[in-house]
């Protein structure tokens, strides 16, 4: 038998993959994981639809809603958590959100910059020649 297939370590064996405490998730798991992610889709589309709020609360509540069901997938399907692969998943995640941030914040800073800049447009565009 191969090393793939070996009974010890073949892909039947309940252990395969829980390496540093990351397992395969269970049906629970993600009945739970897909349940939270409706209703986190649900909220949001609601919210546009019937517009209770203004327009400002609305966009804000709906990307706390979305930050919320990152962290539903990461956690129910992606099973990330502290002792995955030793640390190192949660490492590469907080390494890639700075990076994110640092890109939006850079890309915010400079279309602010390029908008007072530019040369100003006259309100009447029937004075442009």
């Amino acid at each position: 038998m191969s090393a793939d297939h070996s009974p010890v370590h073949g892909h039947a064996d309940p252990h395969h993959g829980e390496h540093g405490g990351s397992g395969h998730g269970t049906m629970r798991d993600y009945v739970i994981g897909f349940l939270l992610s409706a209703l986190l889709t649900a909220i949001p589309f609601w919210l546009v639809m019937a517009r209770p709020f203004p327009a400002g609360v609305t966009a804000a509540l709906i990307v706390a809603f979305a930050v919320v069901q990152m962290v539903v997938h990461m956690v129910y399907f992606l099973h990330m958590n502290g002792k995955s692969e030793g640390g190192w998943t949660m490492t590469a995640l907080v390494f890639t959100l700075i990076l994110v941030v640092i890109m939006l914040t850079g890309s915010l800073w400079v279309m602010y910059h390029l908008n007072t800049n530019m040369m100003p447009m006259p309100h009447d565009m029937s004075q442009m020649p």
